[in-house]
């Protein structure tokens, strides 16, 4: 179903793609003469100049989609040298849309370049004719703005915006030590309806400015896999879920609990963790009405002795790195708790099963030198090696000292990895953070857990990702931690960054961060306040939460309002999971949508999400607009400047209306509003008192939404024909039933039956 807002009428794109969807690939026509080569595809027209193979796309009337790089489309060289560009351009086969061209380059080198026209777009490949190492380069002229790139987007670099202004990665990710972990090259111009991906997990480039948008693989032997998508922003992102499954990234089903309220032990109580301060932490959570649905303990877990850490958790103190790797077991230590910490595992577990909350614990795929289970992985043979044939120790942020890393590529490798993980799920242990962080790219890959963890998903194991490569093998994609010492700016820009580049079910870390418990963020206890408060309003509306250091630290007033963020996120909860799934299955961001995505052709969406307005806004699902006041200026801002696209717009606090498009200057947000507006269907699912409730507000017709339960399976489709809201009227079209119905909150409110369907009239 397609995000119900009006699109500008007769948009070239959409029509264009909507006749490249229907036409057949046997009147694909291909015409050439002495500089061109023009291939049709429905309404699409690639063409490309034989010297330079300069190639542009366009639509109907010749209306340019993307320009031709004005000196050159494909570029080749060996690393470190100056790269060639194409001489001569011959098209050498055709059939069944595949075509084949034989290109020769200024350095006399030569490839096969094949072009595969799909439904949805054209896939590039590049072959150079003599085996090696190469760089390779496929570009077009400037055009955007454009979005995506993962963490790469916002992490580390002090991106001041959510658009990729002359946005240079040349290598891509040099080195994993700046912790950019959600990896993806995947770049989207909703402006033109295009979107483009280099499938390449290790080293490649990009470079998207106002002379170039190139894309590359370096010191590869070929260039298997560059797509370039057409059409609108539903089915791009459907064309890009289909190359992900083809190209083995795939995207897993996640899971219902992971989306509702959680906690962190890191951020809770740093290395102070046992079976007594775990549970007395979260009791009080409980006991002070928090819903909690899942919680970590991350680490500390594993067997220790009491002098291995300072007093606030610091294992750097140790005296080399031989004592660390005899004592230091980390959370390879399958199965294997500290006895003094943990005395009773299985009771612990199910201590909080009881309350219905999922546990998970920590994970990583480095195994300490002198580690139980190390010596099995070297006599095996699972670990990565050197060319030589030497297994590689590599330094990662944790532990303390190298670690061998398992080799994902080798089955056998990944099975018994995932058969060591049952020990931890013997004990009831529900699922894993997976969190290998601090290590170099020369030594691992970007989807180099990826396998582990669809593996561990394949199992209904539930998974935490926090380093990914383009598809999606987990539940939930977590930021690298986010804290009260950082740019503020960074967690809405890295979370919307998220969305754009496929990874929709956005954590953005435990409310508070992770140094509170340890006092490592200062004295300032005033502006700490409002910092929880504003996080908390600001992860309320992300597909997931979670809290750690208890708000009640900072007073009754605060802790009030950080209840009331968790209250609103569980209400929302079901509403979420039906977004994640309705993700799942089409790869459109339905959990978080960006403004440019619901509303492509909308010039004023475009602009918003940056350090100055810090307008940073988005959809979830079809009828909820996030907009909260958060970035660097938390402590003393007051109101925002929010937009409001096409349709009606409810203020969900106080039911007051907007006719959109409007801007609403200076709207105030004060640390008691919940900054939410209805729009769109206007059909929101709300999770009361354990009852599944459809709230309808009055404001939009002959409309519907589907809603998944949380099987993610079962459905149910509610429709809005053109009722008397004066006289309003609900039928459960399943059985016959009238439904009775309340207005409650500006909306009218019907309790709803999974897998039954309703008509509102």
């Amino acid at each position: 179903m397609k995000i119900p807002f009006k699109v500008i009428n007769g948009s070239l794109l959409i029509f264009l793609l909507f006749l490249f969807q229907n036409c057949d690939k046997s009147k694909n026509q291909v015409s050439e003469n002495d500089t061109t080569i023009t291939i049709e595809v429905g309404e699409i027209h690639i063409n490309i100049e034989k010297e330079g193979f300069r190639y542009d796309f366009r639509g109907v009337d010749g209306q340019l989609i993307a320009p031709a790089h004005p000196v050159s489309g494909l570029l080749i060289g060996r690393p470190d040298a100056k790269l060639a560009k194409v001489e001569t351009t011959k098209l050498s086969k055709q059939a069944n849309g595949l075509l084949e061209f034989d290109v020769v380059f200024s350095d006399s080198s030569s490839a096969k370049v094949k072009l595969e026209l799909a439904q949805s777009g054209v896939k590039f490949s590049v072959h150079p004719s003599v085996a090696g190492d190469y760089d390779i380069v496929l570009r077009t002229g400037p055009l955007g703005p454009a979005y995506g790139m993962g963490d790469h987007a916002a992490f580390g670099d002090g991106s001041e915006t959510l658009e990729l202004d002359n946005f240079v990665r040349d290598p891509f990710n040099p080195d994993r030590r700046s912790n950019e972990r959600m990896i993806s090259n995947f770049a989207i111009f909703p402006k033109q309806g295009l979107a483009e991906v280099n499938i390449e997990p290790g080293a490649k480039l990009v470079r998207i400015t106002n002379e170039e948008n190139a894309q590359g693989s370096k010191k590869v032997r070929e260039m298997p896999s560059f797509y370039y998508f057409f059409g609108s922003p539903e089915e791009i992102y459907r064309a890009f879920l289909k190359a992900r499954k083809k190209e083995g990234h795939p995207v897993d089903k996640p899971k219902y609990a992971w989306f509702g309220v959680g906690w962190e032990a890191f951020g809770a109580l740093a290395w102070n963790t046992d079976h007594i301060t775990v549970a007395d932490n979260i009791d009080t959570y409980l006991e002070y009405g928090y819903p909690l649905k899942w919680m970590v303990v991350g680490s500390g877990f594993w067997p220790s002795k009491p002098d291995e850490f300072n007093e606030i958790g610091n294992p750097n103190h140790l005296k080399s790195a031989s004592q660390t790797a005899k004592k230091l077991q980390s959370t390879t230590s399958f199965g294997m708790w500290d006895e003094t910490k943990y005395p009773d595992p299985k009771k612990f577990v199910d201590y909080f099963h009881q309350k219905g909350i999922l546990f998970t614990i920590g994970l990583r795929i480095g195994f300490v030198p002198g580690g139980p289970f190390t010596d099995e992985g070297l006599e095996q043979g699972y670990f990565l090696k050197t060319g030589e044939g030497e297994e590689i120790l590599g330094k990662p942020g944790f532990p303390t000292v190298p670690v061998y890393y398992l080799d994902t590529k080798n089955p056998e490798a990944v099975a018994w990895y995932v058969a060591l993980c049952q020990k931890w799920l013997d004990y009831g242990v529900d699922g894993f953070k997976e969190d290998l962080y601090g290590f170099s790219t020369s030594i691992l890959q970007d989807d180099f857990v990826d396998v582990v963890n669809h593996a561990l998903m394949d199992k209904g194991v539930y998974i935490m990702g926090r380093n990914n490569y383009l598809g999606s093998p987990v539940d939930i994609h977590r930021y690298n931690d986010f804290n009260f010492s950082q740019i503020q700016d960074r967690g809405p820009i890295n979370g919307l960054a998220y969305a754009f580049s496929g990874f929709p079910n956005v954590y953005p870390d435990i409310v508070g961060g992770t140094g509170l418990a340890s006092e490592s963020f200062g004295p300032d206890k005033e502006k700490k306040k409002v910092y929880l408060v504003r996080y908390a309003q600001y992860a309320a509306l992300n597909p997931s939460m979670s809290f750690g250091f208890g708000p009640w630290n900072y007073g009754a007033e605060v802790n009030r309002l950080c209840l009331e963020a968790a209250k609103l996120h569980d209400r929302l909860h079901p509403y979420f999971y039906s977004n994640a799934i309705k993700a799942y299955q089409t790869g459109f961001p339905h959990t978080m949508i960006p403004l440019p995505l619901a509303f492509p052709q909308d010039e004023n969406v475009y602009g918003l999400a940056n350090t100055d307005r810090r307008s940073y806004e988005w959809m979830i699902g079809d009828a909820l607009l996030a907009a909260p006041l958060y970035g660097d200026d938390y402590e003393t801002a007051v109101a925002r400047s929010i937009y409001l696209p096409e349709g009606i717009w409810m203020d969900y606090d106080t039911g007051k209306t907007y006719q959109g498009p409007l801007t609403l200057e200076g709207f105030k947000i004060p640390l008691d509003k919940t900054p939410l507006f209805v729009g769109g269907t206007g059909i929101v699912i709300e999770e009361v008192e354990k009852k599944l409730r459809v709230r309808v507000y009055p404001i939009k017709e002959n409309t519907e939404t589907i809603f998944y339960g949380k099987d993610g399976e079962t459905k149910s489709v509610i429709t809005i024909g053109a009722p008397d809201w004066e006289n309003f009227k609900v039928t459960d079209t399943t059985n016959g039933k009238v439904m009775v119905f309340s207005k409650v909150r500006h909306a009218f409110e019907f309790d709803l039956e999974p897998g039954h369907n309703y008509l509102i009239e």
